[in-house]
């Protein structure tokens, strides 16, 4: 009897220590639920650091945005919540579309705000007089409370026409929204807000769409834009653009060159990187003889990232490679090209890996390209450091190393703090993606219990 007594104590001491220590395990990814595409480095910013709290928004189950935070001082986790709810969930039976991932801001009176649905508008909301529709629906989202991402409502002030939504904040509070105002053959545009976001602007046109000269075998072709959108010299918005061709009926990705343009909204006049003043919205014909980066020919390109140097002088990373097989997976070779002062600089480093990902920049020789990528067949993110411009290219700290192949990352986040840099997501299971907050010390950890949303 005794025998058996001591037998039910230590299995019941096993079982309760099992508990326990199920209940104590961190790990290195804060949810399981991020949902295909779930972010990338288009729809920015994908989070934000205020007030010693990390925010973070992404695409999650049924393609709606969800949004979580993190405290660095409490090392604590609060989320993910789901924000709002996307119309491009089972429009299209069997298809995800990942278009409208969400885009987070944060105004001043600490109120947060996603915009997020949007794959150029379905025809059901009426005319698209900027452009051409196709599904979803662009909404705007803010939190009931600031900083208080358990509540969210729906306000009806922008467009329902956009995809590859942007924000842009001002040091004065203004909010601008950046997007493309419809399909492929629609304008690119903003939107402003000067009031914290509880209205906007009717939408302002940057790059015009427009009919241009087709073929005998495509007739029907049209100049159609790719573009990034960020904050530049004191209250400058700075843009790095790429030409896609848009052909129809035999649709494919082809998209050239690169471009770099300046918002003054002091002024509200754009002006080229030589400091002349432009029209726009502009047509490819002025974009080509007062915006161009390099022209790639028969080189295909994926627009990338902008940022300043402190002189601020343009540093752009963009992608490069042959035809269709690079806008859907393919080989994307890295290039970098910056501002002298005179002329722009191209470098193409071999040194780099096949990549995407954001730039920081410290001097006019000095930059730090944060690249996910797949490296000797594992996941990998690091930081890759050139100090003579762009020549060479150094390998420096890895932030995030996976055996599973394919991650995605976001643009980095806006005011990160160095232990939040960016959002990656990595494989989990069918479409779902684990999701992870990563920085200079690696992933920011979480309780299993709390990370789990889904079933292993």
């Amino acid at each position: 009897m005794k025998t058996i007594f001591i037998v039910q104590i230590l299995f019941l001491a096993l079982f309760v220590n099992g508990q326990s220590t199920q209940k104590s395990e961190m790990v290195d990814y804060f949810t399981n639920n991020g949902l295909s595409s779930s972010v990338k480095t288009m729809q920015h910013p994908a989070g934000e650091y205020y007030k010693g709290v990390t925010y973070v928004a992404y695409q999650g189950p049924t393609v709606d945005p969800y949004v979580a935070s993190y405290n660095h001082e409490t090392d604590k986790w609060a989320g993910p919540f789901k924000a709002g709810e996307s119309i491009l969930t089972g429009r299209d039976p069997g298809m995800i579309d990942s278009h409208g991932k969400p885009a987070i801001i944060i105004d001043d009176k600490g109120y947060i705000h996603l915009v997020f649905g949007g794959h150029g508008g379905s025809p059901e909301f009426g005319t698209n007089t900027l452009g051409s529709s196709l599904r979803g629906k662009m909404k705007h989202v803010v939190t009931k409370k600031p900083l208080d991402i358990t509540e969210w409502e729906e306000l009806d002030n922008i467009s329902p026409f956009g995809t590859y939504n942007q924000f842009v904040k001002m040091d004065n509070g203004d909010i601008y929204l950046f997007y493309r105002h419809g399909a492929h053959r629609s304008n690119w545009v903003y939107q402003l807000s000067t009031d914290n976001g509880r209205s906007f602007d009717e939408p302002v046109s940057i790059l015009k769409t427009k009919k241009t000269e087709g073929t005998m075998e495509q007739p029907d072709i049209h100049d159609t834009w790719y573009a990034w959108f960020e904050n530049g010299q004191g209250n400058d918005i700075i843009v790095t653009y790429n030409y896609h061709v848009c052909k129809e009926p035999n649709h494919d990705g082809e998209r050239h060159n690169c471009y770099y343009m300046v918002l003054d909204t002091d002024k509200n006049e754009w002006r080229n990187v030589e400091g002349e003043k432009l029209i726009a919205p502009l047509t490819k014909e002025l974009a080509d003889e007062k915006t161009l980066v390099v022209n790639t020919d028969t080189l295909w390109t994926v627009r990338g990232a902008v940022r300043l140097d402190k002189k601020a002088y343009p540093h752009i990373i963009f992608y490069q490679g042959e035809h269709l097989g690079l806008i859907h997976g393919g080989s994307k070779q890295v290039i970098y090209y910056r501002w002298t002062g005179k002329k722009w600089m191209t470098a193409e480093s071999t040194d780099l890996p096949v990549a995407t990902g954001d730039i920081m920049v410290s001097s006019p020789d000095k930059a730090s390209l944060l690249l996910a990528g797949k490296i000797n067949g594992n996941a990998e993110l690091a930081w890759w450091n050139t100090k003579d411009g762009g020549q060479s290219f150094k390998k420096g700290e890895v932030l995030y190393k996976g055996k599973k192949s394919g991650i995605t990352t976001s643009a980095i986040i806006r005011n990160a703090h160095p232990n939040a840099r960016v959002i990656i997501s990595g494989n989990h299971k069918g479409d779902y993606k684990k999701m992870y907050l990563v920085g200079d010390n690696g992933s920011v950890k979480r309780l299993k219990v709390e990370a789990d949303q889904l079933e292993e």
